[in-house]
């Protein structure tokens, strides 16, 4: 019991952002939106249904973001393993940014949001690039919430191209070896002008990591939910906030 408290949070209903902003608000919020297909497949759709209704949910918690205060939400929309998915499945992942983008850009841009990616160019098509980099280029002087896409996006991957970076300006003597500490490496990530996730909230029920984050999530809070993604409502992520707000962050301290 006290296994499950832990992990998939209070049973307290937050309706609005107000209840929550006399506690701390997490600076940088990051989701791993999980259990689109399954939620689909429950309901006797194709799994690419659930990657619709996925998609437009980004825009609702995006809202409640930037509602709160946080300053950096991180969604994991497509790792380097997903590639390994059914071909067609993995084509209409692509073709959703195409769709998505020029639908909500425009809120996006009167809410003074500004869209990032993170993660590798290399391997994605040209029209889903296209609709990406039209979207950061349309919000790259916002200053308000940052919406960061982890988009073909893979944390050991990332962490073995900082040591081969790391690895190589040593052999060319520009780094020696006694300077590498942690903020040697950190600044070699894809997320070295961000800061470390307070928060992570992962949806569907499965209690793992998935290949995100690795270095990044070393001290962050992590919520767990059974709910999928598309229904995951903004008053369950403001549920995860206030679980995040009654917790004490020693970071190896007492």
């Amino acid at each position: 019991m006290s296994l499950k408290k832990t992990w998939f949070g209070r049973k307290k209903r937050i309706d609005s952002p107000e209840q929550l902003m006399h506690g701390q608000i997490p600076q940088h919020v990051a989701v791993i939106m999980d259990g689109n297909g399954r939620w689909a497949s429950k309901r006797g759709l194709p799994r690419v249904a659930g990657h619709h209704s996925g998609m437009k949910n980004v825009k609702k918690i995006t809202i409640a973001a930037d509602e709160l205060g946080i300053k950096i939400l991180t969604l994991y929309a497509f790792s380097t393993e997903n590639w390994k998915r059914p071909k067609d499945e993995v084509d209409y992942i692509m073709g959703l940014p195409v769709e998505f983008f020029p639908l909500e850009i425009e809120e996006l841009v009167q809410k003074n949001v500004h869209i990032r990616m993170t993660g590798w160019k290399e391997g994605v098509p040209p029209h889903t690039l296209e609709a990406v980099e039209n979207a950061i280029e349309r919000t790259r002087h916002n200053t308000g919430l940052i919406l960061n896409f982890a988009f073909n996006y893979g944390s050991r991957k990332e962490m073995t191209e900082a040591l081969r970076g790391i690895a190589r300006d040593v052999k060319q003597g520009v780094l020696d070896p006694e300077q590498i500490d942690e903020q040697e490496y950190a600044k070699r990530l894809k997320t070295s002008d961000l800061p470390d996730p307070d928060l992570l909230i992962r949806t569907s029920g499965e209690l793992r990591i998935s290949n995100f984050m690795l270095w990044q999530l070393a001290y962050t809070e992590l919520f767990f939910t059974d709910l999928y993604w598309p229904e995951f409502t903004e008053g369950h992520f403001y549920e995860a906030i206030y679980e995040y707000q009654q917790r004490i962050r020693r970071y190896g301290g007492l």
